[in-house]
């Protein structure tokens, strides 16, 4: 006879070991193959919490996890957390002024603060918002002046990023000489907190190795877009030319590098119909009429094209979101730490169209490649419709991980304001187990008619069916006095930007006020 030397013959404590090293979808294979196996899945809360963490999109955070709470309450936590997405008080909330003095042309949320930027006044601000008891807070405000380093440069974008304490500054700075139109573009890096030199930055600025024209053009620097990840920052320039259109993106290991050997370039008509966004930390995604997927692992060369995948439109203005561009580069610094982040190969991208189209893309789409050759495009039938779910977008939309806020115009109040309501998508694995009876799936394929953005006619019936779960609020968002402008997701709470009318009287004249504040909700 024979001895029994097979995996069931080991301890359980190793079973357990030797599991816990596979990937979350080998290990449910394994509990498919007998009813031993099942069973050791099943007593084995270790193994429960890597099929929890990645059916939510979610990573471990390494060296964080509390030894006093084990395992089995830390699951619990995990998917009861999960499921009070499902069951938010829409009406109970706070309230929270912002000030009053910005006009904002970028505002997100992260980690319990908000970030603006006010362009045309060179002012920001970092506001925290009903800081928890255990958080470390931070707040700043840039005065005109003091938030780029070169007085009456051209203030072309600004990037923070709170995981790293870091703000980086982009300005352009014309020819001294004004013998020509020349202009030269740099990155400032600093710390978030306090402006000093950033202790992990190659040095204070970043410079374009590749001039964007050569001495005997005319250039001008239409617009400019800057963005990060990591130890990575892009910037997407827009360059006009006397009869045409030029983009460059340039890309730096900041922490290692000021200057950039990764470069791409094209024409463009318009500089709306170009943006991109970075899938971790070696990914970049250029989104245009196409979805150009490249490696950014080597940074002394040119990115490398590893997939492009076709939409089934052509696009006259689209932009795309994708939160990681601020956030989950690293982990937490401003509050306590979390025993997991989300994770970039497994969350959502949404891409916005002029045509009034929200594509939500599964980012799996883009890690897994086997199979695909780069040089042969790949059509939008043979990618988009199980990847992806698209919806009209008739008023504002927002993604965070796996799930999808979306606020759907209702109608208007009787004075005119918009009116909103919330609906809260989760696109997770999971979402159907930790729902619990409540939301409603939706698996079926659902069809839009898109059109073509330059002459308005009907193109295609598009269908798509990447599934989901859905609630929708009972409370109608906005009155007579507000308006929702924005919706923010940022770890458990829900952030609605409502727009607020006043009036001030001086002497006989009546002037408008107008100013924003903060609905903050619990989850």
């Amino acid at each position: 006879m024979k001895p029994n030397a097979g995996f069931l013959s080991l301890a359980e404590e190793l079973q357990f070991n030797i599991l816990s090293f596979l990937s979350c979808r080998d290990i449910l294979r394994c509990t498919s193959v007998c009813k031993a196996l099942r069973q050791t899945y099943m007593s084995s809360s270790e193994l429960q919490y890597i099929v929890e963490l990645n059916g939510q999109g979610l990573l471990h955070v390494p060296n964080t996890d509390d030894v006093n709470i084990p395992i089995s309450k830390r699951l619990q936590l995990l998917r009861d957390k999960a499921h009070a997405w499902f069951k938010v008080n829409a009406h109970s909330f706070e309230t929270v002024s912002l000030p009053k003095n910005m006009n904002y042309d970028k505002q997100f949320i992260v980690d319990g603060h908000i970030y603006l930027w006010d362009k045309e006044e060179d002012m920001a601000a970092i506001v925290p918002i009903l800081p928890k008891p255990s958080q470390k807070t931070i707040k700043r405000d840039w005065s005109p002046g003091t938030l780029f380093p070169v007085p009456d440069s051209d203030n072309l974008d600004v990037f923070m990023d709170p995981a790293q304490n870091m703000i980086a500054t982009a300005y352009a700075v014309p020819d001294s000489s004004l013998q020509s139109n020349e202009e030269t573009i740099y990155i400032d890096i600093r710390v978030l907190d306090n402006d000093g030199v950033h202790p992990h930055a190659a040095g204070r600025t970043l410079f374009l190795s590749v001039p964007p024209a050569s001495k005997d053009k005319f250039f001008v620097t239409e617009s400019a877009k800057l963005k990060g990840f990591g130890k990575h920052i892009a910037l997407l320039c827009f360059f006009l030319y006397p009869d045409r259109r030029m983009w460059q993106l340039h890309i730096w290991d900041w922490q290692h590098s000021t200057t950039s050997n990764s470069v791409l370039s094209d024409m463009s008509l318009s500089p709306h119909r170009i943006d991109f966004c970075f899938l971790g930390n070696n990914r970049l995604l250029v989104v245009a009429n196409d979805l150009k997927l490249y490696s950014i692992e080597d940074m002394s060369q040119t990115p490398q094209l590893l997939a492009r995948f076709l939409m089934p439109v052509p696009f006259q203005d689209v932009r795309c979101f994708l939160p990681i561009d601020h956030i989950d580069s690293s982990p937490m610094i401003y509050a306590q730490q979390a025993m997991y982040t989300s994770d970039p190969q497994n969350q959502l991208l949404c891409i916005i169209t002029e045509a009034g189209r929200a594509y939500i893309i599964s980012t799996r789409l883009f890690f897994n490649l086997d199979g695909m050759a780069v040089a042969m495009p790949i059509p939008w039938e043979r990618w988009g419709p199980s990847n992806t779910r698209i919806f009209e977008l008739s008023g504002i939309i927002h993604v965070s991980g796996n799930r999808v806020l979306q606020a759907v115009i209702e109608g208007q109040s009787a004075s005119g304001p918009l009116k909103h309501t919330l609906h809260i998508m989760d696109f997770s694995p999971l979402a159907v187990t930790n729902r619990r009876g409540l939301g409603r799936v939706v698996q079926e394929p659902s069809s839009t008619t898109d059109f073509d953005e330059w002459t308005g006619r009907p193109v295609k019936s598009l269908t798509t069916s990447l599934p989901y779960v859905e609630i929708i609020w009972d409370r109608k968002l906005g009155s007579a006095e507000s308006e929702l402008t924005d919706v923010w997701v940022d770890k458990d709470r829900i952030y609605l930007v409502n727009e607020k009318w006043d009036h001030d009287v001086v002497g006989s004249a009546d002037h408008a006020i107008v100013y924003n504040d903060l609905d903050v909700i619990d989850v």
